[in-house]
């Protein structure tokens, strides 16, 4: 899922992480300074289209690996959140980093994500902006439920169950489409559908742009607090 903006967290702000609340953590999660960029696929490719397969083995070196990637990948593409089929990965998998609507950040990683079915009481429905990294450029207005629950595990096997509302209830319901098979605009009106596909024509040249810049400007960033580190 992409923001309208890039979002600078500072690194006191409230924070939880896998859903439980941490006293401070850095601007940038640890699992970035460990990754690597990533292609992120774009609408049309064969693995946003289909559901995901299910993660089957926890603990690997190699799923590890992907999600430090998946969130180096997410930063640099200037989302909240980004699913494993969005760096061409066919698991159900998404990490995330993204603030909520009281402020609160919220960063982790969700495997094999099942959203509970919504409960009339728990809030309505809202229309805000979306737009997703796999969609370049434009946004939309569409509906999503105030307040999601997502189970699923961690990359070591250890349940999880992630509440959010309103901007993070958004990015919850988003990445676990994801897993799935289902991009935002297949929940548009055809017209609308339509007309994001063509300005995402017009915009995505200039998207690619930014995030190449961006990954050479986090890169140096990254290096330059290893230098820090070592020199300590």
């Amino acid at each position: 899922m992409s923001e309208q903006h890039v979002s600078d967290h500072p690194a006191d702000t409230r924070v939880r992480v896998q859903g439980e609340p941490v006293d401070s953590y850095p601007e940038i999660a640890p699992e970035a300074r460990r990754g690597s960029v990533l292609r992120v696929t774009a609408v049309g490719e064969d693995a946003l289209h289909r559901r995901n397969a299910d993660v089957t083995e926890f603990g690997t070196p190699e799923l590890a690996k992907l999600i430090d990637d998946m969130f180096l990948t997410m930063y640099v593409a200037e989302g909240v959140g980004l699913a494993a089929n969005q760096v061409d990965v066919d698991l159900r998998l998404f990490v995330y980093d993204c603030p909520d609507d009281d402020g609160v950040r919220h960063v982790g990683h969700v495997v094999n994500p099942v959203l509970d079915e919504r409960d009339p009481g728990e809030g309505g429905l809202l229309v805000e902006s979306e737009g997703c990294l796999s969609v370049p450029g434009p946004h939309a207005d569409l509906a999503r439920a105030e307040h999601a629950v997502v189970r699923g595990f961690d990359k070591d096997g250890r349940a999880l169950a992630i509440e959010g509302t309103g901007y993070f209830a958004r990015c919850l319901q988003h990445e676990t489409d994801h897993t799935l098979g289902r991009l935002y605009i297949d929940r548009l009106p055809k017209r609308e559908r339509k007309k994001v596909l063509k300005q995402m024509n017009e915009m995505r040249n200039d998207v690619f742009a930014r995030r190449e810049a961006n990954a050479e400007k986090l890169g140096e960033v990254l290096a330059d607090s290893k230098d820090d580190a070592i020199r300590r």
